[in-house]
C-alpha cells in the first residue's frame, strides 16, 4: 500500500468512517479482541519482565531522570490517556531545540524529528530504533487504554488540527503495533502520513488482520526505520 501525499488525503471524513459496518460478527470480534489483548499483554509482561527491569535500570544509569516517561495521547472515543514509554530523551532538553520552531510545527500537527536529535540520549536512540521504548505500553493494554494492534497513539498536537480524523481514528483503541508500523514506519512526522493505513485498518478490521500484523511486527522492528 502506497501512502498518498498529504494533499491527496480527503480530510472531510465522516465520523462514522471505518467501523460503519457494525454487525454481530464485527462486535463479536471486538469483544474477543479485548480478551485476547488482556491475555496477550499479561503473558508478554511476564515473559519480558527481566528485559523490562534491565532496560529500566539502564535508562536510570545512563542519564539523570526517571526510567519511564508518561505523555498524554489520544485514545478511543477521542478520549485522552497517559501513554507509558521508557524515557529516551534528556530531562533538560528545552535548550537543545528552538522553542519557536517546535511551536510552529505543533500548530500544524507536525512532530519535530531532526536527524541526530540532540534531545535523544545514546541509549534512547537504540531503544527507539528497536521499539523497546514502546514495551511499557503493555501496561496501557492491560488497563484497557490501548490494544496490541490498532492505530498509532498520537500526541495531542498531532490530531488537534484534524478533529474529523481524530474522531475516525478514535473508533478503536490505539495499538502498540499496527498497519502503519509494519508498512510505512519511516513516515512518522505527521498524522497525514499515517491516516491511509489507520483508516484502512479500521475499515477492514478483523482478528485475522490483527494476527497477520502481529506476525509481521518483529521483522518490521528489525528492519524498519524512523521509529519515534
Amino acid at each position: 500500500m502506497d501512502s498518498p501525499m498529504a494533499d491527496e488525503i480527503d480530510l472531510a471524513l465522516p465520523i462514522d468512517i471505518g467501523l460503519s459496518r457494525h454487525s454481530f460478527w464485527v462486535n463479536a470480534q471486538l469483544a474477543c479482541k479485548r480478551t485476547l489483548d488482556l491475555m496477550g499483554a499479561l503473558a508478554l509482561v511476564g515473559f519480558l519482565s527481566p528485559i523490562l527491569l534491565l532496560v529500566a535500570v539502564a535508562v536510570r544509569l545512563s542519564s539523570p531522570g526517571p526510567a519511564f516517561f508518561r505523555q498524554k495521547r489520544w485514545g478511543r472515543g477521542s478520549s485522552q490517556f497517559s501513554c507509558w514509554k521508557f524515557r529516551t530523551m534528556y530531562v533538560e532538553q528545552d535548550s537543545l531545540v528552538d522553542p519557536a520552531t517546535v511551536q510552529r510545527l505543533q500548530a500544524r500537527g507536525v512532530l519535530l524529528k531532526p536527524k541526530n536529535d540532540p534531545r535523544v540520549t545514546p541509549i534512547g536512540a537504540f531503544l527507539r530504533k528497536a521499539s523497546i521504548d514502546e514495551l511499557p505500553q503493555l501496561f496501557n493494554v492491560i488497563a484497557g487504554e490501548m490494544s496490541l494492534v490498532g492505530p498509532r497513539p498520537l500526541m495531542l498536537h498531532m490530531l488537534t488540527p484534524y478533529p474529523e480524523l481524530r474522531d475516525a481514528r478514535g473508533q478503536m483503541r490505539p495499538g502498540v503495533t499496527g498497519l502503519w508500523q509494519i508498512s510505512s514506519r519511516e513516515n512518522n512526522e505527521s498524522v497525514l502520513q499515517m491516516a491511509p493505513y489507520d483508516l484502512a485498518y479500521i475499515h477492514g478490521f478483523s482478528l485475522w488482520t490483527d494476527a497477520k500484523i502481529l506476525a509481521r511486527t518483529p521483522a518490521a522492528v528489525l528492519f524498519g526505520r524512523g521509529a519515534y
